[in-house]
């Protein structure tokens, strides 16, 4: 079981994780759903994601991970879940703003991302614990703590 990762870097950023910690943390989030499936993540600037989110979310500002589940025609079966689109410069903002280490984090915008590819969500409580419980699991089998954590 192995996932087919195709990462796009459409802009210059410090310090990015590597392919293979994406295909590791993408890995955690879809294996057990998947035996093979197929992922594109692209690192978009915040002026791309900002474009992104207002256009299909409706909301003017740049975010830091937007999924779009890939959806095939009727009769057709491909191993492709979806597009993660990521966007670097948000994801620090908010691992220092959180205290928490930037690939840290970051690992937790891709399985967070890769579960809504899924068909999670966590629009309402049930669904918000069922998730954030999943993505602790997985983050913890690769020795990061809970993101989630009130200590900070």
């Amino acid at each position: 079981m192995s996932i087919e990762l195709d990462l796009q870097i459409a802009c210059e950023f410090e310090n990015l994780p590597s392919h293979e910690q994406f295909e590791l943390w993408a890995s955690k989030a879809l294996l057990p759903y998947h035996e093979s499936p197929e992922l594109t993540i692209l690192i978009a600037d915040e002026t791309q994601s900002q474009e992104l989110n207002s256009q299909y979310r409706g909301k003017d500002k740049p975010t830091n991970v937007l999924s779009f589940p890939f959806e095939a025609p009727p009769g057709i079966e491909l191993p492709l879940i979806g597009d993660l689109i990521i966007c670097p410069q948000v994801v620090k903002r908010e691992s220092i703003e959180q205290e928490k280490p930037f690939h840290e984090h970051f690992a937790h915008m891709v399985i967070h991302g890769c579960l809504h590819l899924l068909g999670f969500d966590h629009i309402n409580e049930q669904d918000a614990i069922e998730m954030e419980s999943l993505e602790k699991e997985f983050l913890a089998e690769i020795g990061i703590s809970d993101p989630y954590r009130d200590d900070i």
